[in-house]
């Protein structure tokens, strides 16, 4: 099922970066709109769960301290075809393989300190929708 919607998470290193504004205005400029929004901070527990289905990786441990390591903006955005075009816009996930002006090319400073995460389908941008604002936005 295709919906309209798409999670995102500003991490922990564009946010000490202080780029939280200028990643905001790429997100409103390319069409979505911000349907919720919020700084938080991931507990350990909380990364661990939320990455859960990165477990078995080698880099989970590492992912899960980083994502932990301070605050987060994490919000649900509202555009036709927002999977597909949020993945468009937030660039590959190695910001040296990222196309020039997508997120990760201007903000990401590594692959594993990439600046956003984006929801990689529909059905996941529910499930992390909901574990981030309590199931109260319906996809």
């Amino acid at each position: 099922m295709t919906t309209n919607r798409t999670f995102t998470m500003i991490k922990p290193d564009a946010v000490a970066n202080g780029h939280i504004g200028n990643i905001l205005a790429m997100i409103t400029n390319a069409g979505f709109k911000i349907v919720s929004l919020k700084l938080t901070q991931l507990t350990v527990a909380d990364a661990q769960a939320f990455y859960e289905v990165h477990a078995e990786r080698p880099f989970y441990g590492e992912l899960v301290n980083f994502m932990s390591s301070g605050p987060i903006v994490a919000a649900i955005l509202e555009k036709e075809n927002a999977v597909a075009d949020f993945r468009t816009l937030i660039g590959a996930t190695n910001p040296a393989d990222a196309a020039e002006g997508t997120i990760r090319k201007k903000y990401a400073t590594s692959m594993g300190e990439n600046a956003v995460h984006g929801s990689d389908s529909d059905e996941n941008a529910a499930i992390e929708g909901a574990f981030h604002f309590s199931g109260r936005e319906q996809f």
